[in-house]
């Protein structure tokens, strides 16, 4: 890390944006072919009979934002063309295109998504008040700042991910120490893989492992959770600390979490939850790119590489996240 500039961190960006707009698109698409039945006008929760009643009252309305079908009314169609606008966007990030433009233009594209999905989300109801929705959201709304190719990512937002993914793991984790005794005394996982609400291909599997390996997956749940996504933040030891110790202890701490995440897809089913939570930890993932530190021509108006507009842009939307996220550490 460098100041403002994570310039060891640009295979992490490209991960992120990449992996999110995937996310998206596919979440768009899920929309695209269940919304209607769900949610629409002759769903099973009709979404045009709750925007009916947001209508009715100002505290109701304000429950419902953002979403765009406040001010547009909700058809089918518009629902449709939205998810189609999403897809087309999504992809195009997914490919890398916008990333080539100057930042403003994938931030743009990303901030799109992330209203366009709110909007979604807003009505969804008992169908999307699920975590992962909410991840995405979150994810999706910090990736508008990464910038793009023509600049290194800023640290700010890079900072931002990794205490995303602690937020998420550690408080998963303080859920489950708290929640109940099985998770202290090791056996919650020789049940979980059977009575789990959805279970994969592999779940029966998984539960038919012996006691021992059982105890041994609860321990490593918590190591992954309670311990490893705290070593995410030592590359900022990079500042006082020579490389590449930092970097090669944040990284640890992201396949940790990374590993746990992929052994969680083979044995259960929780949508894009858990890929979520791979693609952000990819955050943590600093490749020394060999390139100077700086440029040898610095542009007016910048800092280690990044316009000074950019440059309060990021460090405005980190203010407001770590304002953001108050409620959430007492919560821990």
């Amino acid at each position: 890390m460098d100041g403002f500039a994570a310039v060891d961190f640009g295979f992490a960006r490209e991960v992120l944006q990449r992996g999110i707009a995937a996310l998206y698109l596919i979440a768009f698409v899920s929309t695209l072919n269940q919304f209607r039945a769900l949610l629409g006008e002759h769903g099973l929760l009709p979404a045009p009979e709750l925007l009916a009643w947001a209508g009715s009252s100002p505290r109701a309305r304000r429950l419902l934002r953002p979403t765009l079908f406040l001010r547009v009314r909700y058809t089918d169609r518009r629902l449709v063309a939205l998810c189609v606008a999403g897809i087309v966007l999504s992809a195009a990030l997914v490919a890398g295109l916008p990333q080539l433009a100057p930042p403003w233009v994938p931030m743009s594209c990303f901030l799109l998504l992330w209203l366009g999905y709110m909007s979604i989300s807003s009505i969804g109801q008992t169908f999307y008040g699920f975590g992962w929705e909410m991840l995405l959201l979150e994810a999706g709304f910090l990736a508008a700042f990464l910038g793009s190719a023509s600049q290194p990512p800023p640290t700010l937002v890079i900072v931002l991910f990794w205490w995303l993914v602690i937020r998420l793991e550690f408080g998963a984790g303080m859920i489950k120490i708290r929640g109940g005794r099985e998770w202290r005394d090791l056996t919650a996982l020789m049940y979980h893989h059977e009575t789990q609400p959805m279970p994969g291909p592999l779940s029966r599997q998984a539960h038919l492992l012996p006691p021992w390996f059982h105890r041994l997956e609860v321990i490593g749940n918590h190591v992954a959770q309670l311990g490893a996504p705290w070593l995410l933040l030592a590359p900022i030891l990079g500042l006082w600390i020579p490389a590449p110790l930092p970097a090669i202890v944040g990284a640890a701490g992201a396949g940790v979490v990374i590993a746990t995440q992929l052994w969680l897809v083979l044995t259960g089913n929780f949508a894009w939850l858990n890929w979520a939570t791979i693609v952000i930890a990819f955050s943590a993932v600093g490749i020394p790119t060999g390139a100077p530190r700086h440029a040898p021509t610095v542009p007016p108006w910048s800092i280690d590489g990044l316009s000074l507009p950019w440059c309060a842009v990021t460090s405005a939307v980190a203010v407001l996240y770590v304002w953001l996220s108050v409620p959430a550490v007492r919560n821990l």
